[in-house]
């Protein structure tokens, strides 16, 4: 039996255990990470909490629009054992009519079904040495590095306030600063995560937040300087996290791929594709 559960009634305990212990397991899913991310969110329960498929929501007027929260790339249905496309539907299925709009993301172990669209995510698994990965890199990409090399960048530990104060001076998009520096404080009061970035004689270059659960390094947030995109501090910076975990069997998920050009980045690294769906359902 699916069930729709709301966040006060949610059995913390239970719900966290699943996505902990299931096949699918990503860290957007927590219930930590959704209280930072979603202003609202419930989740459809089978059974005793066997499988769960959270969903992030907002209200207006009397209805209810589900959304995919920021920074959190894939959610879908997870579970303890392997689930059928047939469950997966029987989930959806269930997603109440007051939900006037839903928008998921499944995670990449879910399926394709009905009224989903394919989107592209790269992933890189750590499973050899260094100068292993590095042959397999492109030329422009070694290049790129060798350029960190020579103006002699290095990596230390930063803070998510100097990487907005950075990605607010110089990039024309918004984001969801309050939010993103909540998440990076659970991220590391939860020890899931560490932030890292690229500096030139002691002047913050930029940097990158990542996560880490389940065997999954996950690339979350990053900003640079135009000084530190001419001197290829992106591409320093995960070359070096590619070095520090070599031989490690880690997966380093890009968390991106969507975008021709931001794909090519993440191929010239040798990473591999991986696809995701998208699930859209609008009620008229």
């Amino acid at each position: 039996m699916i069930k729709l559960i709301s966040r006060k009634n949610i059995n913390i305990d239970k719900y966290d255990g699943c996505i902990k212990n299931s096949i699918q397991s990503r860290i957007y899913a927590f219930s930590w990470y959704l209280d930072t991310v979603s202003k609202n969110w419930s989740v459809l329960v089978l059974n005793d909490y066997e499988a769960v498929l959270p969903i992030s929501w907002q209200r207006k007027l009397f209805f209810k629009f589900g959304n995919q929260p920021y920074f959190s790339q894939q959610l879908g249905v997870f579970s303890k054992d392997l689930i059928s496309k047939e469950l997966q539907k029987e989930f959806l299925s269930q997603i109440p009519i007051h939900f006037f709009k839903v928008v998921i993301h499944f995670n990449s172990q879910n399926y394709s079904t009905e009224n989903t669209i394919t989107l592209k995510n790269y992933k890189l698994i750590l499973n050899t040495d260094y100068a292993s990965f590095k042959k397999n890199f492109s030329k422009g990409r070694k290049h790129a590095i060798k350029v960190g090399e020579k103006a002699s960048v290095y990596v230390k530990e930063t803070t998510i306030a100097e990487l907005i104060k950075i990605h607010k001076e110089n990039y024309s998009y918004k984001i969801p600063y309050e939010v993103l520096t909540a998440l990076s404080n659970a991220i590391l009061r939860n020890r899931k995560g560490f932030l890292i970035g690229v500096f030139k004689d002691e002047q913050l270059l930029g940097g990158a937040l990542f996560t880490d659960h389940n065997n999954r390094i996950t690339y979350l947030f990053a900003a640079f300087t135009t000084k530190g995109k001419t001197l290829q501090a992106s591409s320093f910076l995960l070359s070096e996290v590619i070095k520090k975990y070599q031989n490690s069997n880690l997966t380093l998920d890009f968390e991106g791929g969507n975008i021709p050009s931001i794909a090519k980045f993440y191929r010239s690294f040798g990473a591999e594709e991986e696809n995701y769906f998208a699930f859209k359902r609008t009620l008229l």
